[in-house]
C-alpha cells in the first residue's frame, strides 16, 4: 500500500517550486507510449534516447542487453535517466513477452520494410516503439513479432539516420499527437504518487537517514 504520509513528510524538505515542478512534468508523463532499445552499442545513443524519453514525456524505457549489457552498466542512471524508468531485460524475446503481457503493440521502427511515414502512424493502443542498433538496425526477431512499421520520410542521399536522432524525431511527432488524441494516454493517480516519492526520495540529500528517524517518531 502506498505510504502517503511518507510522501507529505518528505516533501517538508522541497522547496515549492521543486513540489510544482515535479507536478507538472508528471502531468504530461504516460506509459501509453514507451520506448524499448536493442543491443545499442554506443553508450552516448543510449542516454540520447532516454533524455528524450525525459524530454518528451514517455515514463518508461525498455533496454535489451543481450550482446552488450555489461557495458550499460555504469551510465544507465546518470544524468535524465534518474527521471525515467529503465527496465532492463537480456533478451529480444523476454522484452517483448513483458510488453504484451501488460497489452502493448510492438512498433519496429525501420527504413528497410513497408512502414508507415511517421506523419501517417496513427496511434490506436498502448505502444511499444523498437528501436535498434546502429549499423544493422533492429533484429530479426523484433521485425517478426512487429505488429507494425515506422519511418521517417527522408529526401537525402542518406538512408538512415543516427538512432538517437531517430528516436528524438519520432518520440516528439508521436507524443505530441497522443497528447492532442482522446485516448486515456495519462498516468494513473497512483502512479504518479510513486513518482512524486521516488523523486522526493531522489532530491534529498541522505534520505534514507531522514527516513529512518521517521520511522521512529
Amino acid at each position: 500500500m502506498f505510504n502517503s504520509d511518507l510522501l507529505t513528510y518528505l516533501e517538508t524538505y522541497l522547496t515549492e517550486e521543486r513540489k510544482l515542478r515535479f507536478m507538472n512534468v508528471l502531468e504530461n508523463r504516460t506509459k501509453y507510449l514507451t520506448v524499448a532499445i536493442e543491443d545499442v552499442f554506443q553508450l552516448h545513443n543510449t542516454s540520447a534516447v532516454i533524455r528524450s524519453c525525459d524530454a518528451f514525456g514517455i515514463q518508461e524505457v525498455h533496454v535489451i542487453e543481450d550482446r552488450f549489457g555489461q557495458r550499460l552498466d555504469k551510465n544507465i542512471a546518470m544524468g535524465a535517466e534518474q527521471w525515467v524508468d529503465v527496465n532492463r531485460f537480456n533478451t529480444t524475446t523476454d522484452c517483448v513477452n513483458a510488453l504484451r503481457e501488460k497489452g502493448y503493440q510492438i512498433v519496429a521502427t525501420t527504413p528497410h520494410t513497408a512502414s508507415n511515414f511517421l506523419h501517417e502512424f496513427e496511434i490506436d493502443g498502448p505502444t511499444a516503439l523498437f528501436f535498434g542498433t546502429e549499423k544493422e538496425g533492429l533484429s530479426e526477431e523484433v521485425l517478426q513479432q512487429a505488429d507494425k512499421f515506422i519511418k521517417i520520410p527522408m529526401v537525402g542521399f542518406s538512408e538512415s539516420l543516427n538512432i538517437s536522432v531517430s528516436a528524438a524525431i519520432i518520440i516528439q511527432e508521436l507524443t505530441q499527437k497522443l497528447r492532442s488524441s482522446d485516448l486515456d494516454w495519462e498516468m494513473t493517480a497512483i502512479d504518479i504518487l510513486e513518482k512524486r516519492l521516488d523523486w522526493t526520495k531522489k532530491s534529498i540529500k541522505d534520505v534514507e537517514g531522514i527516513i529512518a528517524r521517521y520511522q521512529t517518531q
